[in-house]
């Protein structure tokens, strides 16, 4: 699995066949976006859509678009943020992170946020948190089982759906 970053055009727009993909990605993945409401319609999602919400993403100034790919194929996308908005919070956020769902299963996913996190690793942090959506108990137990704790139930900020804000500790790589 290689990792390489959201490339915008001069015009910062997303390169037409690239927002191919990132639909096909994001439509892959009916079951989330049907809990989390993020689409009007997750049956139908349009690059327009998903090029807005990429925009609005990275229009926080520590948010960063990750991109997965493995045997040349998209196979994923992590949207990470260094500093949370809330200036009392000292670690790193994993904003989202999904993987193609014809692709689920094959440990991807797990391979996907070892290397973000080995991303923050590498930065020199040593925690780094997320929030899962109360409703979706398979993206709880699929963080769960890469080590990552409950801290906290609290609504998210932009939407205000009931979650469960988690952290893991990072072990820094040795020298």
């Amino acid at each position: 699995m290689i990792l390489e970053p959201l490339r915008l055009t001069p015009d910062h727009d997303i390169p037409g066949p690239l927002l191919t993909e990132l639909t096909a990605l994001y439509a892959s993945n009916h079951a989330f976006h049907a809990l989390s409401g993020e689409f009007p319609d997750p049956d139908d999602i349009r690059p327009e859509q998903v090029a807005t919400a990429l925009a609005d993403d990275l229009a926080h100034p520590d948010a960063e678009v990750l991109l997965a790919r493995s045997e040349g194929r998209l196979a994923g996308i992590a949207i990470t943020l260094a500093h949370h908005p809330d200036p009392v919070d000292p670690d790193p956020w994993i904003g989202l992170l999904m993987v193609d769902a014809t692709l689920h299963g094959q440990g991807l996913g797990r391979r996907f946020a070892t290397l973000v996190e080995d991303g923050f690793r590498e930065a020199g942090r040593t925690a780094v948190r997320l929030a899962v959506l109360e409703n979706n108990p398979k993206a709880l137990a699929f963080w769960t089982g890469l080590g990552y704790e409950v801290i906290a139930h609290r609504p998210d900020r932009d939407l205000g759906r009931p979650c469960a804000v988690l952290r893991k500790e990072l072990d820094l790589p040795s020298r």
